[in-house]
């Protein structure tokens, strides 16, 4: 049998609350054995967001397990349950959460810049 595959659900692994917020999240990128990016999951509450944020290198895949909402450059796009966001290095970009449901989320980042313990190279835009 082939050591090169992994099956994880989130909700069999304990949550944590991110670095830059209190929301938490799931690391999924140790459990899953991923070694050219990282993933996480996250479910966001109603009214809840993730702190808008770039990354110096770093481009990342959402991906809407439910309908869901992200802000990039501070316009909110609705994204269908199933649908896939790329946002590249740049643009200042987060979750978040303007509706009575529970929105959940798989988050890849490649490459794994920083560590699985700290995620590295944030950019938070001034206030």
């Amino acid at each position: 049998m082939s050591e090169e595959f992994s099956i994880v659900h989130y909700t069999d692994l304990e949550a944590e609350p991110f670095t830059e917020s209190s929301i938490e999240h799931w690391k999924l990128t140790e459990p899953l054995g991923a070694t050219e990016m990282r993933v996480n999951a996250v479910e966001l509450d109603p009214g809840q967001a993730l702190d808008p944020h770039a990354h110096e290198r770093q481009e990342e895949i959402y991906v809407a397990v439910t309908d869901g909402q992200v802000d990039i450059e501070g316009d909110v796009h609705e994204v269908p349950e199933g649908g896939v966001v790329r946002i590249g290095p740049d643009p200042i970009r987060g979750l978040c959460n303007d509706t009575d449901e529970i929105h959940v989320w798989i988050l890849f980042g490649a490459p794994p810049v920083g560590t699985v313990e700290d995620f590295g190279e944030y950019v938070m835009p001034d206030e």
